[in-house]
């Protein structure tokens, strides 16, 4: 939704080669917010998108800009303890006034609202739990209340309410930023992939020019250099949301639910003044995993808005790609943990819009070699062995499983006639395993299975028609194409006779 109702003027290509202080990869939240700051403080920024401005995680989002996190904080005091658990929210709330600021400041129309936050159970069994968080997250300085009474047309057992807190339009307040950067200097060019970074700092890109740069911010979700083993402390999920005409009651604020499965819950002004759209999220899964099972999870989204709202008419939808990371806290920072001018941000535990707009900032700040409060907080090189043990360990088993467990598996088929119109399987074709996909006309799309960025099999993503790698997160459409790194390479192509038998 945000992406077609935000339209946007096309940024040309990289053309040539060209000298910068600073290449920004990567033209979301995180990159826009750095890229700003940098160009405005007189360094010459280059920006590189592979796709369009704001059209990648930041454009897949449910945008609330929020300091109030689901259960985080009870999470992090007992990890980080009450310091690290009042860092992360200072944080939290530096990155909501950034947006607050630059939207008056720039007069950016992006349906920028003040609401009210609130993480709720409809269960009595969680009011534990909540009060557990609300406990943590006054203990960290927000001004959080226990309610029992929200907006919500349905009742609940009780919620955390944090005031003031906003919602918005995310791409249109990207755009708006990307104006801002050229007005001050800076360069964006969009299909423009990163696809190396040398050791003299030389960005390397698929359109086989180069850009020469003092510094490089890597802003592209899971950074797409290895360099930093990020892929082993970042695990990646998805999740997904629907728009929908809104009917009846309207909901004055912005809900996420503790139960499960998780809905998230907002509203926001629908195109040319026609009322409220309101916008349901939830049904996150690992990704790579439960591909099957996607198209069905929209279906649950839709049939919570019915039964909820009374809202059918569905106008969107879309699905986030989120990654977690072992310890609980974003990495930002150095990509290496030793020397060098190479830094990036990611983990944001599906809470982007601040948690993007901080990392920009602290970013923007190492770039020049000034301090920032939070930069040692967030430092990726921090050593949390007991913290992160879980989750790495996890991690390292998940991706074993896959690596060796996928190659074992028996195929889906072992011809094309096992393939039915918009189905993806894994085929075994003449001995050789393709990643199959028949088009609603008929035509078959057929690539490698192997991800390109560490050799895992991808499965089939049903709802989104995309063929995703289970141990990090890579995602390819039908013909292979990148659409989510890590990777930068595309799955090969694979011939297949379609001649009928006989």
């Amino acid at each position: 939704m945000w992406i077609d109702t935000a339209p946007a003027p096309v940024r040309p290509p990289l053309e040539r080669g060209e000298p910068a202080d600073v290449c920004v990869v990567g033209a979301g939240i995180t990159g826009l917010t750095a890229a700003l700051v940098l160009a405005r403080a007189g360094l010459t920024v280059t920006v590189l998108e592979a796709q369009a401005v704001g059209s990648g995680v930041t454009g897949h989002t449910t945008a609330k800009v929020t300091s109030l996190h689901g259960r985080v904080y009870a999470e992090l005091r007992g990890k980080f303890g009450k310091g690290g658990a009042r860092k992360y929210a200072a944080a939290q709330n530096a990155g909501l006034d950034q947006i607050v600021a630059w939207t008056q400041e720039l007069g950016i129309d992006c349906a920028l609202r003040r609401r009210a936050a609130y993480t709720y159970a409809e269960s009595p069994e969680h009011l534990g739990d909540l009060e557990k968080e609300a406990g943590a997250a006054r203990d960290a300085g927000l001004d959080v209340s226990v309610v029992h009474d929200t907006p919500l047309p349905y009742p609940v057992a009780g919620a955390i309410r944090l005031d003031d807190q906003a919602e918005f339009q995310p791409r249109a307040y990207l755009l708006g930023l990307a104006q801002a950067i050229e007005d001050a200097g800076g360069v964006i060019h969009e299909r423009t992939m990163a696809t190396g970074v040398s050791e003299e700092h030389v960005v390397h890109t698929d359109r086989g020019f180069d850009v020469e740069v003092e510094h490089v911010v890597v802003a592209t979700l899971m950074p797409f250099l290895d360099r930093g083993g990020f892929f082993a402390r970042l695990s990646t999920a998805r999740s997904y949301a629907l728009a929908l005409r809104a009917r009846g009651v309207v909901p004055d604020g912005m809900f996420i639910s503790v139960d499960t499965p998780t809905r998230s819950v907002r509203a926001h002004p629908a195109p040319g003044g026609r009322g409220e759209l309101l916008i349901v999220g939830g049904e996150g899964h690992t990704t790579g995993e439960d591909g099957d099972t996607t198209p069905e999870r929209y279906r649950r989204l839709a049939a919570f808005a019915a039964e909820r709202f009374g809202a059918t008419e569905v106008t969107h939808r879309w699905s986030a790609h989120d990654l977690i990371p072992a310890d609980g806290l974003p990495v930002v920072g150095r990509l290496q943990a030793v020397g060098g001018r190479l830094w990036t941000a990611a983990g944001f535990r599906k809470w982007g819009m601040t948690n993007g707009t901080v990392a920009g900032l602290i970013l923007a700040d190492l770039v020049r070699g000034e301090d920032n409060p939070y930069a040692s907080f967030f430092d990726p090189w921090r050593f949390t062995p007991l913290r992160s043990a879980v989750g790495v360990a996890e991690g390292g088993i998940k991706t074993a499983r896959h690596f060796l467990g996928d190659r074992l598996r028996s195929p889906d088929g072992t011809s094309l006639a096992d393939l039915g119109t918009g189905e993806g399987k894994l085929l075994r074709l003449d001995g050789d395993l393709v990643a199959a996909y028949r088009d609603e006309g008929g035509t078959v799309h057929a690539v490698s299975p192997v991800c390109t960025h560490l050799g895992c099999i991808v499965r089939f993503n049903a709802a989104e028609r995309s063929w995703d790698c289970p141990c990090h997160g890579s995602r390819y459409d039908v013909d292979g194409a990148v659409l989510q790194g890590p990777t930068t390479r595309p799955l090969a192509p694979k011939a297949v006779d379609t001649t009928p038998a006989g």
